[in-house]
This record gives structure tokens, C-alpha cells and sequence, in this order.
């Protein structure tokens, strides 16, 4: 089906399909039957977002289905609340108005996360008359991390000087109590997030101010893994209650060996499997140890890639269109399926579906594989005939 502009990745839930994207001044929400694509409501607002570097001027952040209410938060800043059931609108807050936030690079793309009452959100507000972000003089004003009421849109509390980064917050238990991770633009906030009591700030960022953080960290047990592309590369920490130790981190200087641009990497089997590099020109994608950040084996000539993980396979998206599915092992790049989704066109001669940019990982629901690209999202059925 033909889809406006966006990065955002659709969800799925209760056999409905959550769709976030923007055609001409209004971004959309619309919620399809997952299995047909039909229609069911749209919920649409007026946007004059203009991307800084002429990238779509779509929506990045993707739709939170939570029970019987579905949040969205678009490129400009609206956080908004609808109920499932037929869209109707129940609460929106202007987040760059309400926090003074100074638009990022790229505009919003953290996706918020839902723990109990709360829907967590980075913010990265600023002090009212901050210059541009693009002057490096930016600071934070205490809102950098924002926990809203998730049924009134009421703020609970704010947190954090930090500004905004592309990366969403996490939300897991380690030991006996619960942790949330925020990967913003100077580095990792660790906090307790019902109470918004801040663990400890742990500073990780490029020099070059037109750097971002993108990549959404990996938990594992009580690690926390953390990586981007410009300079410092990757490092993985041992949390605690107030505070953490640096397990690994790489060499100044030297390039590591997972270097997440945007994509955030997936952990199975005691490996990390991701996309390394900033450009399509040197993305790779590769097979790290997780303890030692040792390279088990790289693939070069893909562009820059997504990952699921399914069955013991990973279903690959390169962002050039192709499909491929790759046997989850770190012995080496295994493939055993590819394919470029086609159509046919006037002429006769195969037309693809999915185009570039296709940056939004693959999502996989009741067998069904819903795959996104520039301006078409694809539902592949992956159901053994009989």
C-alpha cells in the first residue's frame, strides 16, 4: 500500500496495524486491520516541520500501543493519545512549546516507553531563547527526560539536563529493582523509573557537534551496552544503584568493531549482530562478542541495515530494498534466502516496493511480515503452505 512520508516503523496489536506517517501539511495516524490493510480510523494534525538537512519531514518515532490507547510522537514535538478502539483523541501536549525545546538536527525520533502509570519520554528541553542546535551552545533546563500521567498527559516528574538524542528509552530489572536507560545526546542516563530518581550519568558523545545518538542501548543481565558512530565508538557497563563500571570501551583513535549509525544492534547467544558505519559506502554488517567486542565475522556491500531476530535467523533489511535471512550464528555470514520485493511495472519489467531509504527495521506479527520502505509499506505472509 502506497504510505506518505516518515521513518516511523508500524506496530501491531490485537490484530490491528498502527501506522504514523505525513502527507503534505498533516501528520497521520492510521489504524488498518492488520491482516486486509483496510482502513478502520485516521487521526491527522497539522505539521510545518522542515528537516534542517532535507530529509523526509515525516514522522521518526513510532506509534506505543498500550491496552486500549495508542501514543504518538511527531518529528515537531506533539505527543499525543488516542483510543484503539475508534481513534478518538484524548489528550496532546506541545512538547517543544511546553519545555522550549530547540529543534534537534533531525527533528524527534525517540520512541517513549509505557511503565505502569508513565509514559517516559526524552525531552530535552532547553531555557526559553536558546540559540540553534546547530551552534553547539545549547543547554538543558531540567527537562531532558519527562515522565507523563499515560491516561491524562499530566507530568509526573522531569529529570536530567540532557538534551534529546534519537534513541528510545528502555525499561528492565536487573536484580530487585527496575531500571531505565536513556541514551541521549551527551551519553547514558541510568534512573529509577517510577520515581525518577537519576542512578548516574555516564558522558558518551562525539566532539563534532553535528553528531547524534541514534542506536537504542542493549541490556543484558546487568550490562548495558552503548554504541554510535562518529568517534567514541561503543562501551559496555556494569550497572549498580548510584552508580557503574566500564567494562570495555573502544580505543581512542581506532575504529571499533560495531559502530551503530541508527540501528540499534541485536544481542542472541552471547553476540551482538548489527550494522557498523555511518555511511551506505562503509555500513557493514557484522558479529561482535559481547563481552570482548572481538569480531566474529563482517559482510560489506549491503548499505546500512535492520535486523529481527526470529527463529534462530535474523531477517535482514538492507536499505537499498533487499530481504535476506541469515542464520543467527557467529561462525559467519550465513545466508539462506534473498530477495528484492517486485512488482510488475507499465513495462512489463519488475518495479521494486520497497526503495530507499528503507531505514525502518521489519516487523513481524502472526506470521505476517510487514516491511517499510520510501513510500510503500509491504505485508509478506510467512505462513508454510499446506
Amino acid at each position: 500500500m502506497a504510505i506518505g512520508e516518515g521513518y516511523s516503523r508500524p506496530a501491531v496489536a490485537g490484530g490491528r496495524l498502527f501506522l504514523f506517517d505525513r502527507y503534505a501539511d498533516r501528520a497521520r495516524l492510521t489504524c488498518l486491520n492488520a491482516a486486509t490493510g483496510r482502513e478502520l480510523w485516521r487521526s491527522e494534525y497539522s505539521t510545518d516541520y522542515q528537516d534542517y538537512y532535507g530529509f523526509s519531514n515525516g514522522p521518526r518515532s513510532s506509534p506505543v500501543v498500550d491496552g486500549g490507547r495508542v501514543y504518538t510522537f511527531g518529528a515537531e514535538g506533539r505527543l499525543r493519545c488516542h483510543r484503539v478502539a475508534e481513534g478518538r483523541l484524548l489528550w496532546d501536549v506541545d512538547t517543544a512549546a511546553d519545555f522550549a525545546v530547540v529543534q534537534n538536527f533531525f527533528g524527534v525520533a525517540s520512541t517513549p516507553v509505557v511503565e505502569g502509570q508513565l509514559l517516559i519520554v526524552p525531552i530535552g528541553g532547553s531555557a526559553p531563547g536558546s540559540p540553534d542546535v546547530r551552534s553547539g551552545r545549547v543547554r538543558g533546563s531540567g527537562s531532558g527526560i519527562v515522565a507523563f500521567d499515560k491516561l491524562t498527559g499530566e507530568v509526573r516528574y522531569r529529570i536530567t539536563d540532557e538534551l534529546a538524542s534519537y534513541s528510545s528509552p528502555i525499561v528492565r530489572t536487573i536484580g530487585e529493582r527496575r531500571w531505565g536507560f536513556v541514551f541521549a545526546r551527551g551519553g547514558l542516563v541510568g534512573f529509577e523509573p517510577r520515581t525518577g530518581k537519576v542512578d548516574f550519568e555516564f558522558p558518551w558523545r562525539a566532539r563534532k557537534i553535528e553528531s547524534v545518538i541514534a542506536a537504542t542501548p542493549v541490556v543484558v543481565d546487568d550490562t548495558v551496552f552503548v554504541t554510535e558512530s562518529y568517534e567514541p565508538g561503543a562501551a559496555l557497563l556494569r550497572v549498580k544503584p548510584g552508580g557503574y563500571d566500564v567494562l570495555r570501551k573502544d580505543p581512542p583513535g581506532r575504529r571499533g568493531t560495531l559502530r551503530s549509525h541508527w540501528a540499534t544492534p541485536v544481542y542472541h547467544d552471547g553476540y551482538l549482530y548489527g550494522c557498523s558505519g555511518s555511511g551506505s559506502g562503509d555500513a557493514q554488517l557484522v558479529a561482535v562478542d559481547y563481552s570482548t567486542g572481538e569480531l566474529a565475522w563482517s559482510e560489506p556491500k549491503l548499505g546500512r541495515t535492520t535486523l529481527l531476530y526470529v527463529d534462530g535467523h535474523f531477517i535482514v533489511l538492507a536499505e537499498y530494498g533487499e530481504l535476506i535471512v541469515i542464520e543467527a550464528t557467529p561462525r559467519e555470514f550465513r545466508p539462506v534466502a534473498r530477495v528484492t520485493l517486485a512488482e510488475a511495472g507499465s513495462s512489463g519489467k519488475p518495479r521494486p516496493l520497497i526503495t530507499h531509504p528503507a531505514w525502518s527495521p521489519p516487523v513481524l506479527s502472526d506470521r505476517l511480515l510487514y516491511v517499510r520502505g520510501r513510500d510503500q509499506l509491504v505485508c509478506l505472509d510467512l505462513q508454510r503452505p499446506e
